[in-house]
């Protein structure tokens, strides 16, 4: 179904990392921790590769067709949240989608000195290590540059996990309780859905998927659906409401697919690399809030949404979040998909014009 290369053990340790994830995240939200789903089987799966990498997990690659889907359901989710109110905000919009490329640059900036001086990074290392967004592109542009592909993957990886981890537990602070699914969030669970709205859910999935694809967006998993998905709403011919378990389980498999990336990372790496990046994330949402309290004052957008927005995670983990609190998760994903384009178009333009060499 996802491939050809997905053998018998590969789904079976899926279904029972998948299982386990869904456990904790259940007794994460007995616990009323924030975002209990997706942080609850990110723990999970992280326990599971530190004490089986070279046993049971070894060579495990967790399905990324499977995730990609899921994803893609993240997106038309979100999709659906498109209204005509947007347009009542276009304009303050245009003042924090373009306060996002001064965020960048400063975000950039500081985290090449924390690498830098702090870390000892060599040049090509500091400089892609810190960028706050895009991801792939970092990894592909600082090997190419150069750079150390190992502590790269780590710190690059780490910085989703950690935002991922600690806003949902700082805005719980904010509000007050819980955040996420622990706080009641359960879309219209009080609504059955339908077979006809499951099969027009997932056609909307892989044909945002596919326009994705091949018109080649940032963060094409999730922007496509939600491009596709959003159209079709604003239009009126759709009606779909969120379903608490697609959402949870969707957060379930983010959760454990990026716990998975701790594969193949020792600890010594690790404790390294986790001290250097919580300087780095910390760093970055302090700046984030920074220019969330000044916006939020100049332009009347709510606090927690330009929180969100600015944010630097990846754009389905904090699409999560803004669904989880209500938070105009649409205006959140075009927020981290600005931010994408912005830090890779600086990447592209340092990658022409600077020497990030040694020597």
């Amino acid at each position: 179904m996802f491939g050809a290369t997905l053998t018998l053990r590969t789904i079976g340790l899926t279904i029972l990392l998948l299982a386990c994830g869904g456990l904790s995240g259940l007794l994460a939200k007995a616990l009323h921790l924030p975002m209990p789903f997706m942080l609850g089987s990110l723990a999970s799966s992280g326990l599971a590769i530190a004490f089986f990498q070279h046993g049971a997990l070894r060579d495990y690659r967790f399905p990324m067709r499977f995730r990609t889907l899921c994803i893609g359901l993240i997106g038309v989710m979100i999709g659906t949240q498109v209204k005509p109110e947007l347009l009542d905000v276009a304009g303050d919009m245009l003042l924090t989608l373009a306060m996002l490329a001064v965020f960048v640059m400063l975000a950039h900036g500081g985290n090449y000195l924390i690498y830098r001086r702090l870390g000892g990074f060599d040049r090509a290392t500091a400089y892609y290590s810190g960028t706050p967004g895009g991801l792939m592109e970092s990894l592909v542009m600082g090997e190419r540059a150069g750079a150390d592909p190992a502590q790269l993957t780590v710190q690059q990886f780490l910085r989703i996990i950690l935002v991922v981890t600690l806003v949902p537990a700082a805005l719980s602070l904010w509000v007050g309780h819980p955040v996420g699914s622990a706080a009641g969030f359960g879309g219209s669970a009080a609504e059955p859905v339908t077979p006809l709205a499951l099969v027009l859910i997932v056609i909307a999935a892989a044909a945002g998927l596919a326009l994705g694809q091949v018109i080649r967006l940032p963060a094409a998993q999730i922007t496509g659906p939600l491009l596709l998905s959003g159209a079709l709403t604003a239009t009126g011919l759709v009606d779909l409401h969120l379903p608490f378990w697609l959402i949870a389980g969707a957060q379930v498999v983010v959760g454990v697919s990026l716990g998975m990336r701790f594969s193949g990372i020792s600890l010594a790496m690790l404790r390294r690399a986790l001290g250097l990046s919580v300087t780095s994330v910390l760093f970055m949402l302090l700046l984030g809030a920074g220019f969330a309290t000044v916006l939020a004052h100049v332009t009347g957008v709510p606090f927690l949404l330009l929180m969100i927005s600015y944010s630097p995670g990846g754009v389905t983990e904090m699409s999560v979040v803004a669904l989880s609190l209500a938070a105009n998760p649409a205006l959140v994903s075009l927020h981290h998909v600005v931010r994408i384009l912005f830090t890779v178009g600086f990447m592209s333009l340092a990658e022409r014009h600077v020497n990030l060499s040694e020597g």
